[in-house]
């Protein structure tokens, strides 16, 4: 319940990857969705649960775990 604005996401990812992305903005494209957002109220009420890692702590487990598992 908590929307992440593309730049910030892209941030996180160059933080945990310690690398600069190469950025192209382009307008919106057909079928582009300007806004979503998880709806995790189900989540919370059948089970209780409600996910609280902060994005820069999710994208860098990610990177972290990929990292890893790229070549084993």
């Amino acid at each position: 319940n908590n929307p992440v604005e593309l730049m910030e996401f892209i941030g996180e990812l160059e933080t945990a990857l310690g690398k600069k992305s190469k950025v192209q903005l382009l307008p919106l494209q057909a079928g582009d969705v300007p806004a979503t957002y998880a709806d995790v109220d189900d989540l919370v009420a059948n089970f209780n649960y409600r996910p609280a890692t902060p994005i820069h702590q999710g994208i860098k487990n990610f990177v972290d775990w990929y990292q890893a598992n790229l070549n084993p």
